[in-house]
């Protein structure tokens, strides 16, 4: 079975907005070890979301792949196995 890994993004650099290429993710805040409690967040049909705990604000980019993040420096990279 494959497995499915939900796209992380944190907003460390105090940017104003993230773009991103997920509709489905987890805002963890900062980088760990000063990340907030990972907040798993879904934009169902809208293109905008803001994560109730940091208060950053995510929008989607189509042209983005789905672990991307302007800026870059805001996707958490993927675990590795």
């Amino acid at each position: 079975m494959a497995e499915h890994v939900v796209p992380h993004f944190h907003n460390e650099p105090g940017v104003s907005a993230i773009e991103i290429g997920a509709k489905e993710f987890m805002c963890v805040g900062a980088k760990p070890p000063f990340d907030h409690p990972h907040i798993y967040l879904d934009m169902g049909d809208d293109n905008e979301i803001v994560c109730s705990y940091c208060s950053t604000l995510y929008r989607f980019n189509a042209k983005l792949g789905p672990h991307t993040a302007r800026p870059p420096e805001c996707a958490l990279p993927l675990p590795t196995a």
